[in-house]
């Protein structure tokens, strides 16, 4: 008789989110924390202010979305897709991109 033993090793993710303060982008960063949370309740998600006009989230360290490089913000389905990923022990990649609107220009 043989006896099938599986185990299953749960990667604990990382999620860091640097924003603006100056632009009041925490409002964005706790509604991608709640996002996120509601899916991946045990997710280690931590929000921060930093550079002006800055809205980067990380995943383990890896940068999968920088407001300074594309000027919008992260699509939050994108961001949990790769979430889910890194959960699975795949490689991250970059993240989708909300439209931009609203876009005023003085």
């Amino acid at each position: 008789m043989y006896v099938l033993i599986l185990e299953y090793f749960y990667v604990m993710v990382k999620v860091e989110v640097e924003y603006c303060g100056i632009c009041n982008f925490s409002g964005q960063c706790h509604l991608l924390r709640e996002f996120l949370l509601a899916s991946s309740p045990d997710l280690d998600i931590s929000c921060r202010t930093g550079r002006r006009g800055s809205f980067e989230v990380s995943i383990d360290g890896q940068l999968v979305h920088s407001k300074l490089s594309c000027l919008a913000f992260p699509q939050h389905a994108s961001v949990l897709a790769q979430v889910q990923k890194a959960e699975r022990g795949e490689p991250v990649e970059k993240v989708l991109e909300q439209p931009i609107k609203d876009c005023v220009v003085m």
